[in-house]
C-alpha cells in the first residue's frame, strides 16, 4: 500500500477491491449515531476521508455519506458489514456499504438529438465522469457510428405503440447482458411503462428540458419564449411512473433576456441540459444522492 506525501493512496491501490468504500445511511435521527459509525470505522482500522450529514427537522430523520478508507490493507466486504452491522444495530438504521473500486456501469438511451450523449461520451472517454458506458440503446439509428467511435455497444430498438412490449422485453435483456447499473435517459423520448419505471426506481435518471415543474409537453422553449422568461434551465431526475414528477437530483439554468428568440433559447438549454446530467449521473454514481419520499439529499 503506497502514498503520495499528501497521504493519498496510489492509483493501482485505489482502484484495489476491499480498500476504499462508502457507506450511506438514513435513520431516524438521535444522539449517537456518528459516534457508532465511527467507532465502527475504527475497529475496522479504516480512516474517514469525507464525511456528511444532514438532519431533516420536519421528519427527524438523519441522513449521512461516509468516505473511508482502510490503508492497511484490504478488508473482504463481508467482514466489514459485519463490524457496521454490530455498531449500528438498535438505532432503525437503513444503511447501505459500496466498494468504491466497482465501477459504476451505465445504459444510456438516446433517441435523435446527441447533445447529453456526445457529452457523456466524452466525459467517460476524458477520465471526467467515473462510470464505464456499457451500451448505448436507441430508438433511431442516428448515432450508431458515433458510439462504435468510443468503442460502446450500440442497440437500436425501434419502438410504434404495438411494439413497446417487446422493447422494453428487449431493453431488460440488455441491461441484464451488460449487468447495468443504472439507465441514463439522455433525451430519450420515448416514455416508459409503468411497470418498468417500477422496476428501475432509483436507477433510472431522466434529462428534463425545463426547470421542473413548469413549461411541460411539446416546445417547451416557444412556452417559455410566449411567456417572457428570465431564467431557463433543466432538470435531471430519477423516473417514476407519474411522468417528469420523480425526485429532482441536479438543477441547472442561464438568465436570458427579451433579445433571445426560441432558436438560441434551445441552444442555451441544450448546454444546461448536458451539464446538469453530467452532474447528476457522476453523483449517483459516487453515491452522493439519498432518496428520500419524492425528494432527494445530495452529498455534493
Amino acid at each position: 500500500m503506497t502514498t503520495d506525501p499528501t497521504g493519498q493512496l496510489s492509483p493501482d491501490d485505489a482502484a484495489t477491491t476491499g480498500v476504499r468504500f462508502v457507506l450511506t445511511l438514513s435513520c431516524p435521527d438521535r444522539a449517537g449515531i456518528v459516534q457508532a459509525v465511527a467507532n465502527a470505522l475504527v475497529e475496522a482500522d479504516c480512516s474517514i476521508t469525507d464525511s456528511q450529514q444532514f438532519s431533516d427537522a420536519p421528519s427527524r430523520r438523519f441522513f449521512m455519506r461516509v468516505a473511508f478508507v482502510r490503508e492497511c490493507g484490504p478488508i473482504a466486504r463481508d467482514s466489514l458489514e459485519s463490524v457496521i452491522s454490530r455498531h449500528v444495530d438498535g438505532f432503525g438504521m437503513s444503511w447501505q456499504l459500496y466498494d468504491a473500486a466497482d465501477r459504476h456501469r451505465i445504459v444510456v438511451m438516446v433517441s435523435k438529438q446527441g447533445h447529453c450523449l456526445s457529452d457523456l461520451l466524452f466525459r467517460v472517454h476524458s477520465g471526467l465522469l467515473p462510470v464505464d458506458i456499457v451500451a448505448v440503446v436507441s430508438n433511431h439509428p442516428d448515432f450508431e457510428e458515433l458510439t462504435r467511435w468510443y468503442g460502446i455497444p450500440f442497440h437500436h430498438v425501434p419502438v410504434t405503440r404495438e411494439t413497446k412490449p417487446h422493447a422494453e422485453n428487449e431493453l431488460r435483456e440488455i441491461i441484464a447482458r451488460y449487468s447495468a447499473d443504472t439507465v441514463v435517459l439522455a433525451r430519450y423520448m420515448q416514455v416508459l411503462s409503468n411497470e418498468l419505471c417500477r422496476e428501475l426506481e432509483g436507477r433510472a435518471i431522466n434529462i428534463h428540458h425545463s426547470l421542473l415543474p413548469s413549461f411541460k409537453g411539446a416546445r417547451p422553449y416557444y412556452q417559455a419564449y410566449d411567456r417572457g422568461v428570465k431564467v431557463i434551465g433543466a432538470t435531471a431526475h430519477y423516473v417514476t411512473a407519474d411522468l417528469d414528477e420523480g425526485p429532482i437530483i441536479e438543477q441547472d439554468f442561464v438568465r436570458v433576456d427579451h433579445t433571445r428568440d426560441p432558436g438560441e433559447l434551445a441552444a442555451m438549454g441544450r448546454d444546461n441540459e448536458a451539464l446538469a446530467l453530467a452532474r447528476a449521473v457522476k453523483w449517483h454514481a459516487e453515491r452522493r444522492v439519498l432518496l428520500f419520499g419524492n425528494r432527494t439529499i445530495v452529498f455534493t
